[in-house]
């Protein structure tokens, strides 16, 4: 799966925080192809890695976090619906403008 660059920072935020506190949740996501969907049960005891091609973090979005956090605490767990979460614009200044990107995503560590 592939997550664009400002909501894989934010998608960082919220699954560090659980696993710091180690709370164990699913992350649930609906493939692009329209061919199903995948669900991951994340807890401390599983490396993961997070992969940037930007070194600048992008600006947090309070309201994001939240919906995602609130997510990533319910029963049902985080769900990333990536059609909803394209029509947030990433927020950049002029002067941290990204590259131009060839691979973003979440990677298990290896």
């Amino acid at each position: 799966m592939r997550i664009p660059e400002h909501l894989l920072a934010h998608v960082k935020l919220v699954v560090t925080t659980k696993l710091r506190r180690h709370e164990s949740f699913m992350l649930s996501w609906h493939h692009a192809d329209g061919s199903g969907c995948s669900s991951v049960w994340l807890e401390p005891s599983i490396p993961l890695r997070f992969v940037f091609e930007n070194v600048d973090e992008p600006r947090m979005d309070r309201a994001l976090l939240a919906r995602l956090a609130a997510g990533a605490n319910s029963n049902a767990g985080l769900i990333l619906d990536l059609d909803e979460i394209h029509l947030l614009a990433p927020a950049v200044t002029p002067s941290r403008a990204p590259q131009k990107s060839v691979k973003q995503g979440a990677q298990p560590a290896a």
